[in-house]
């Protein structure tokens, strides 16, 4: 199934934008623990939400809340531990892989994708080394996923969502297309940042090449089951699954107005389902040690900067735009980062598939930590949704 670089860009900006927004209720707030019954108001869905459903969990300070709003299309229940499509929250788990096959000594991030895939790239548009590291911190300068491509339909996308597409073949149909012009760099390897789904899709290709293994069995023999991530299932290959059940439902409306439930998808390699609690078991065992030793951790939580020393600028205004370093890369490798009114910083990872959004941010030491999933009722995907907005607010604006 094709996604557009346009949702992907709109889902990594929803928790930049959510993060930031309560400084006037941080002024005023005295107490340190969840204010469990804001929790709940802000989780109640509202006219406008352009959402059938939620689920939330949220930990701060050794307390924990979890909770749910019902299926609006249906009148069900939604439960707690109700299973969703977690889009692009996969995208630290390849790099946690790379990560770890670097600690390894079977890649160096400061090699380039040339030497490890020869052929990959078309070397008369792309004539400079594009580094393991690049693809993974957004500065490989890389086209975006299809770019160039005629744009789709609701009602195409809606029936292309059974579609499974490799990592070759979007990697084909991206770099050489049929019918059209391949695209070339967007800027210079290593001189600004730009989010770029594309690089993971190369990052996943060198992944199965280096191992020798599918990406599926990689990343469940290194992180789904070492952190007993029982509830997260990768896509199965060449086909489309059901999200397991329980499940949060996502909608998407036909051009006549039909909502369709799009739980059941294709997608690619890297995709999967999972919930808030495995979600969270994720991001612990990343920032704990559990997945990556110490030299590589530190990868997650660096920014890349310039021969200056200070980062390097944003290609668009499209992420990386809020905070006092606004304008800059906000990406590491594999995470993002979000400044919060106290002048703290959370690390985490949104995401997006046909029907939900979801995200999962934490700050280092762990005392802060939240992941939340939507089932979307609308195609408008640009922008924060009005409900991490409100969980954020009712989070860590106190």
């Amino acid at each position: 199934m094709r996604r557009s670089s346009a949702l992907s860009l709109a889902a990594v900006t929803t928790a930049a934008v959510m993060l930031t927004m309560a400084p006037a209720q941080a002024a005023t707030a005295t107490s340190s623990g969840l204010d469990r019954a804001a929790l709940n108001e802000a989780i109640h869905l509202r006219p406008g939400d352009g959402a059938a459903g939620a689920v939330a969990e949220v930990h701060k300070d050794g307390q924990t809340w979890r909770g749910t709003s019902g299926d609006l299309v249906t009148g069900k229940r939604i439960r707690t531990d109700a299973h969703f499509r977690i889009g692009s929250i996969a995208k630290p788990m390849e790099a946690v892989i790379l990560l770890q096959l670097s600690a390894e000594g079977h890649v160096d991030l400061d090699q380039s994708v040339q030497h490890y895939l020869p052929g990959l790239l078309p070397e008369g548009r792309f004539k400079e080394p594009i580094t393991v590291r690049q693809l993974l911190n957004h500065t490989s300068g890389l086209p975006q996923d299809f770019e160039g491509a005629p744009g789709t339909s609701p009602d195409q996308d809606i029936d292309r969502r059974f579609d499974y597409l490799t990592f070759d073949q979007i990697i084909q149909q991206t770099l050489r297309p049929e019918g059209r012009p391949g695209p070339g760099p967007r800027f210079s390897p290593g001189t600004k940042q730009e989010y770029n789904s594309f690089g993971y899709r190369v990052a996943g290709k060198l992944i199965e090449e280096v191992t020798g293994h599918p990406y599926q069995h990689e990343v469940t023999k290194r992180i789904l089951k070492p952190l007993k991530m029982r509830e997260t299932a990768p896509a199965t290959p060449g086909r489309s699954t059901p999200v397991p059940r329980p499940y949060l439902p996502g909608y998407l409306p036909r051009s006549n107005g039909e909502l369709v439930d799009v739980n059941e998808q294709g997608g690619l390699p890297a995709s999967m389902t999972s919930t808030t609690g495995d979600l969270d078991r994720f991001i612990t065992g990343l920032f704990d040690g559990s997945l990556l030793r110490p030299a590589q951790a530190a990868e997650l939580f660096t920014v890349p900067r310039g021969t200056d020393s200070k980062p390097l600028p944003y290609a668009n205004d499209s992420n990386c735009n809020t905070g006092p370093t606004k304008g800059t890369a906000c990406y590491s490798v594999g995470l993002m980062s979000v400044p919060l009114p106290d002048g703290s910083i959370l690390w985490g990872k949104t995401g997006s598939d046909p029907g939900y959004r979801s995200g999962v941010f934490a700050s280092r030491d762990l005392n802060r930590r939240a992941v939340y999933a939507l089932g979307t009722s609308s195609t408008d995907n640009q922008g924060a949704p009005a409900i991490g907005l409100r969980l954020a607010l009712a989070a860590f604006g106190k």
